[in-house]
């Protein structure tokens, strides 16, 4: 009883719409019917700003790190990922704004954070990296995906210290997660393809555009 409590409580902690709060709250905006009309970080720093981004992007983290330690916090043994999951469908259909919500990056980020401290740190490098490399938060989403499932099979006999031991259930969720994501940026693929994707104004990507239009 107390594991579907609790699995719900991690659903209803992910489903809390960061982006449509804050946008209603504080700017009188529904960011569903602004820029990409997508709940989460990048469409926030779009549309509502960078302080706005910064407070979303660390609600939607949190969410996926509190519902991961519920079952340390009420000593329930189970593996805490599933907890993580719960929290990322919530947060990708959130019963709070009628089931459209964000891409489900930020709250996994949330939820590696709680299962493996330092395998979160090198995760956020990669994507750092890549962002940097492409200047493109849809492209670097996705190639951080694909390098961070890898990593869950190779730091375990490359560098343990990251990450001690292979976890299948861990492995398991980021694939899945990682064709979601393919899946919730088939938009942003389209403009990559057409070369009319976003990007943020850094990095090795946002210089060869603007020497491009030099």
């Amino acid at each position: 009883m107390k594991f579907f409590v609790l699995l719900i409580i991690a659903y209803l902690l992910g489903s809390i719409p960061s982006g449509v709060w804050i946008g209603k709250f504080f700017f009188k905006k529904d960011l569903r019917q602004f820029g990409s009309g997508n709940t989460g970080t990048t469409n926030t720093f779009r549309v509502l700003g960078k302080k706005a981004g910064i407070a979303v992007l660390l609600m939607d983290i949190l969410k996926g790190t509190l519902a991961t330690c519920l079952p340390l916090l009420f000593t329930l043994d189970v593996n805490p990922l599933v907890f993580g999951v719960a929290a990322v469908l919530g947060h990708t259909f959130p019963i709070f704004a009628n089931f459209k919500g964000g891409k489900a990056v930020a709250t996994s980020a949330g939820m590696i954070l709680a299962y493996n401290p330092a395998f979160f740190v090198y995760s956020a490098l990669i994507f750092i990296i890549m962002l940097y490399i492409t200047s493109m938060v849809s492209l670097s989403s996705m190639i951080s995906a694909v390098l961070i499932t890898l990593s869950t099979i190779i730091l375990p006999f490359a560098i343990p210290a990251i990450l001690p031991h292979f976890d299948w259930l861990l492995t398991s969720i980021a694939l899945v997660l990682t064709i979601f994501i393919f899946i919730r940026h088939k938009d942003n693929i389209e403009r990559i393809k057409d070369g009319t994707e976003s990007r943020v104004p850094f990095g090795l990507g946002a210089r060869k555009k603007n020497k491009t239009n030099d």
